[in-house]
């Protein structure tokens, strides 16, 4: 089982595909995003992620409690619409940082949350999609990813076992043939004692298809045990210093 993205093959027993995501840690400054991008490319990343939406497209600017923050240390007390405001990347950012990418040949693609983030993202002809675990249930969502017919990564995260089943069908019978999924667990960060890595070797028994690792642990420890265990993908979060801040900073991994 393996499938291409870009010039890359991924699969059992070739290299592990690492994506190197951006997320907010750019602080909406673009010298800084780029700067973050290149430092990924040159630190040899298989590929760049983004994340594609806009406050708007995600919540409501409301202060009432169900869309206050209460979790993550780095987060809590704030809206989630002031959240998202300080953490997404200006669309008019992607095709200036896959610029970047493209200098060392390496893919830049991103994780679709609605309908007009998948219609921007195929107007940039990315090579493939991430699918967050929280938009797992979104099932027009799938449908309109899967008929790009292009690879598809999937986070497993909060969704149960029945919710990714529903996903996977979704996906498949709409045109997706190239699959993975990656296990997930949605803290931020995670701790390696609650990261239950034998789920990677279950999901591809369970679903047939290729697994991985979204991993927000601070270090790259549980990544090298996930490929142990049959990883093919591994996903991190990075920045440039952890010490400048930024939504995911807490998590995300350094250069060296």
């Amino acid at each position: 089982m393996k499938f291409a993205i870009a010039n890359k093959i991924i699969g059992e027993n070739y290299p592990p595909f690492v994506i190197a995501e951006i997320s907010g840690n750019h602080n909406q400054n673009f010298q800084r995003a780029s700067k973050i991008v290149e430092a990924a490319c040159k630190a040899g990343v298989d590929a760049v992620k983004l994340q594609t939406y806009t406050p708007d497209t995600m919540t409501v600017n409301s202060e009432k409690k169900w869309f206050q923050v209460k979790v993550n240390k780095a987060w809590k007390g704030q809206t989630l619409y002031n959240l998202y405001k300080k953490a997404y990347t200006p669309w008019e950012w992607h095709p200036r940082l896959e610029k970047i990418t493209k200098r060392y040949g390496i893919p830049l693609f991103s994780s679709a949350y609605d309908d007009t983030s998948v219609d921007f993202l195929e107007k940039m002809h990315v090579p493939a999609y991430k699918i967050a675990s929280f938009e797992l249930p979104d099932t027009e969502l799938l449908k309109k990813i899967a008929r790009t017919k292009k690879p598809v990564i999937l986070s497993r995260g909060m969704a149960s076992l029945s919710e990714l089943e529903c996903a996977i069908a979704t996906l498949r019978s709409n045109g997706t043939t190239k699959l993975a999924v990656l296990h997930c667990v949605s803290s931020y960060p995670a701790s390696p004692e609650e990261m239950n890595l034998s789920t990677i070797p279950y999901l591809k028994t369970l679903f047939n298809v290729i697994p991985g690792l979204s991993d927000h642990t601070t270090t790259i420890t549980t990544a090298v045990v996930g490929v142990a265990l049959g990883a093919c993908i591994i996903e991190k979060h990075v920045t440039l210093n952890r010490k400048n801040g930024g939504v995911d900073s807490a998590f995300s991994l350094e250069p060296n």
